[in-house]
């Protein structure tokens, strides 16, 4: 073993590392959710509200861009899309590289973990929405687009990796127009992304394939007739 004193000598430098890596590290300390968990939260389904995406998406980017002088400060910005609070939600912690759509590698657990969630029987009868989110240290405009970008990133990872139909997985990215954690829009939670339940897809009827059965047989060439 080293003397003491030389254990000592090294004390400050080891101490000056340890903060470095610790502030350049860009992964939050992750729990991968229980499967069961984001299957019985998920499932409490009860009524579809009328969401159009695309029409969100546009508002949510235009009120970002807002430069009215009675612009109200972050914490007591009205929610852009309220509906969403009546909705089967579960929130993940998910890393990406700084200021960018890249899906960590140590996140992908909790991306399958999600996966094997959306395939169970309980959930395949419906549709999620993938609501990305920011804090307010960057700029609106900006943190909308880059919401809206890791959003689309973690549909991606879902349907090309994990295998999740894409007609069941849309996204859309709030930035800081509206906050998980309102009261304090600084905070860690409000980097988290929001897997909502927001329809009830049509049951697939074996009607359509027993009509075609149905005519098939009088689609048969009829013999000719005598001259």
């Amino acid at each position: 073993m080293r003397p003491a004193k030389h254990l000592r000598g090294l004390g400050l430098p080891v101490a000056l590392i340890a903060a470095f890596a610790a502030s350049v590290s860009p992964s939050r300390a992750q729990t991968v959710p229980d499967k069961d968990a984001i299957i019985n939260q998920l499932s409490r389904f009860e009524t579809a509200p009328a969401l159009d995406i695309a029409s969100l998406r546009q508002q949510v980017l235009e009120r970002s861009r807002s430069r009215s002088r009675h612009e109200p400060e972050p914490s007591k910005r009205p929610p852009i899309v309220p509906a969403l609070f009546k909705l089967p939600t579960v929130n993940l912690d998910i890393d990406f590289d700084t200021d960018t759509p890249v899906v960590r590698p140590d996140s992908y657990q909790t991306l399958g973990r999600l996966a094997d969630a959306l395939v169970n029987a309980r959930l395949s009868p419906y549709a999620f929405l993938i609501v990305g989110h920011s804090d307010s240290t960057w700029k609106r405009e900006a943190n909308v687009i880059l919401s809206q970008r890791r959003a689309d990133a973690i549909r991606d990872v879902l349907v090309n990796t994990f295998k999740v139909s894409a007609k069941r997985v849309q996204t859309l990215g709030l930035g800081e127009e509206q906050f998980i954690d309102q009261a304090h829009p600084t905070s860690p939670v409000n980097l988290q992304i929001q897997i909502v339940t927001i329809a009830k897809l049509p049951e697939q009827s074996e009607q359509p394939r027993q009509a075609a059965t149905a005519i098939r047989p009088s689609a048969a060439k009829k013999p000719a007739k005598k001259r």
